[in-house]
Parts: C-alpha cells; sequence; structure tokens
C-alpha cells in the first residue's frame, strides 16, 4: 500500500513542479503533507534537481533561444522561452530598485521586465515597442520575488500581440498588454 501512495506522491510531484517549477522543497512538502526529506528523496529517485539547479537549467535554455534581444537586455532573469509563444522570467526586487522613503518598488522596474520580457519571446532578428496598456494593481515592495508570464496571443501581419502578468507569491500585481513591431533589420551598405 505505501508503494502505491509513494508513486501517487511522485507523480503529484512532478506534475506540480510541471505547472510551478519554481516551489521549494519547504513549499512541495507542504503541498503534498510530507516532510522535506520525503521530497528530496523523491526528488533524487525521479532525477529532479533542487530548485537553484532547476532554475539555472531553465534560465539557460531560454537564453540559449533568445532571438530579438540579448540575454544582458533581458531584466529580471529569463527562465523559460517558447519563440513565438510563452516566456516566463523572475526578478528579485532590491533595495536599489525601491523609493527611498516608502520601500515601494518604482514602476519602471516592473515594467522594464514585462517589456523585455514581451521583446524576448517573439520570433524576429529585431522588434520595438509599439503600444504598452499597462495597470499596476498592488504595491510591490523590497524582497518581493516577482514572477512574469507572457503569452502572445494574436499576430498580425509585423505586429505581436502580447499579455505579460506579473505575480509574487500570492496575487497578481502588474500587467501588461503590449504591441510589439517586428522591424526588418536594415542593410548595411
Amino acid at each position: 500500500m505505501a508503494r502505491v501512495q509513494k508513486k501517487i506522491r511522485q507523480e503529484q510531484l512532478k506534475e506540480k513542479l510541471l505547472t510551478t517549477p519554481f516551489l521549494t522543497d519547504e513549499e512541495l512538502a507542504a503541498y503534498l503533507g510530507v516532510s522535506v526529506q520525503t521530497i528530496r528523496l523523491d526528488r533524487l529517485e525521479l532525477g529532479i534537481p533542487e530548485l537553484r539547479e532547476r532554475t539555472k537549467q531553465m534560465a539557460e535554455e531560454a537564453q540559449n533561444k533568445l532571438k530579438t534581444i540579448a540575454s544582458a537586455d533581458v531584466v529580471g532573469e529569463l527562465i523559460d522561452l517558447e519563440l513565438g509563444k510563452t516566456g516566463i522570467s523572475l526578478m528579485t526586487v532590491t533595495a536599489d530598485m525601491v523609493f527611498e522613503k516608502t520601500k515601494v518598488a518604482r514602476g519602471h522596474y516592473i515594467f522594464a521586465q514585462a517589456n523585455s520580457l514581451a521583446l524576448a519571446i517573439i520570433d524576429a532578428p529585431m522588434a520595438v515597442t509599439g503600444v504598452a496598456n499597462i495597470k499596476y494593481k498592488v504595491a510591490v515592495r523590497e524582497g518581493d520575488k516577482l514572477v512574469a508570464k507572457a503569452e502572445n496571443v494574436k499576430k498580425r501581419g509585423n505586429k505581436y500581440f502580447i499579455w505579460v502578468k506579473t505575480r509574487n507569491d500570492t496575487q497578481e500585481v502588474f500587467r501588461a498588454k503590449f504591441i510589439m513591431v517586428s522591424l526588418e533589420p536594415e542593410s548595411h551598405k
């Protein structure tokens, strides 16, 4: 009986990490109602690396796919990328990103994470932001870990309609609808 439960738990572990790959062992243990040690043993048996290594592997794979911008131009850490379709980036709000008096994050950092992610998912050699419709929903503070997810919802000619939603641990804090325009590279004469 314990074997069946273990197999079921391990399947649940794999499914959870497919949908939410940035969970810590502690969060996975709480979700599955087992000890952290059990999660570590299950990961080891299944060949699933710990969070830091999973994040690093995903980031390397995503950066190798970039076409429109250089990885150094992405604000935050690009974690997942399916060119022309979706992307995910992570950013931790640091002391230099907040207003001194209120300790609330400056909006341009949150926008820059979303905007650079929108550019990153475009499957074109060159693109710019044509239109940005943005909404800041909740104040973001120093130490918050932001996960931005971008999705290309439509392409019409050289225009990409991209939605980006940014969350902290508990809620959506920012969202944007971008129209990104791909450009023809200038020929060098």
